[in-house]
Order: structure tokens, then sequence, then C-alpha cells
């Protein structure tokens, strides 16, 4: 029977290091495949666009006139209500008119004053650093 001679401490040592170093480089390959994956796909649950008003035109009104709000998401899919806000209270405006770009309201019935023009989205109401004053 022919004898095997048992492998030195140190041939196993350099087994195991390839080993390892195969593994590492193949879970490597496998992050950067994940990754490039990841990064090449649209989300499947991409995120609304927030609506944003840029402008109010006039400035300044009287209760019941027409005044329109510009900006970028408006269309009744992200807006499904307007409104002209004090430090308490948010007072619903009538919409005449909705796109995309722009609101046509109706100064709600308040009393003369500043007011922040607000935009409700689902039951949130964000308040706009837009400022309307209304009128005696």
């Amino acid at each position: 029977m022919a004898h095997t001679p048992a492998p030195s401490p140190h041939s196993i040592c350099v087994v195991r290091k390839k080993s390892i170093r195969r593994n590492v480089l193949a879970g490597l390959a496998l992050l950067a495949a994940a990754a490039t994956l990841l990064l090449s796909t649209p989300p499947l649950f991409a995120q609304a666009a927030s609506p944003h008003i840029a402008t109010v035109d006039p400035v300044s009104g009287k209760v019941n006139d027409t005044i329109t709000v510009t900006g970028e998401n408006l269309e009744k899919s992200h807006v499904s209500a307007v409104f002209l806000s004090d430090k308490k209270t948010d007072y619903k405006a009538t919409v005449v008119e909705q796109s995309a770009e722009k609101i046509v309201m109706k100064v709600p019935q308040v009393a003369p004053g500043d007011y922040n023009v607000s935009v409700q989205t689902g039951n949130t109401i964000l308040i706009q650093p837009v400022r309307f004053t209304v009128e005696q």
C-alpha cells in the first residue's frame, strides 16, 4: 500500500486562500450584476410629483374675483382643492379651470388681509410660499 504524505499546514492554507479569493470574487461579480440591474430598471412605484405654485395673478383682489395660479403638477390628479390660508384656517376656493400648469379660481369669502395660496393633494394641504392679498 502506497503511503500518501499528509498535506502540510502551509498547503491547506494556500488552498483555503484560493478558495476564499474565488468566493469573494464571485460575490463581487454577483453584487456588481445586481447593482447594474437595480440602477438600469425604473422603480416599480414612482413617487407622484408634488404640486408647486410659482405665481398668482393678480397678487391682490376682492372676494369673488377670479385669479390665476400658475406652477407645475396642478392637474386634478395631483390637486383636489385650492385654498387661501392664514395662520389658523384654510378657506376653500371655487375652481373655475384647472390644468397641469394653471388653476383659475374665485377668491373665497374671507376677511381682508394676506393669505398663502394652498393646494390639497390627497389628505394633505400644502401651504405654498405664494401670497395673495384680499382687499376690502
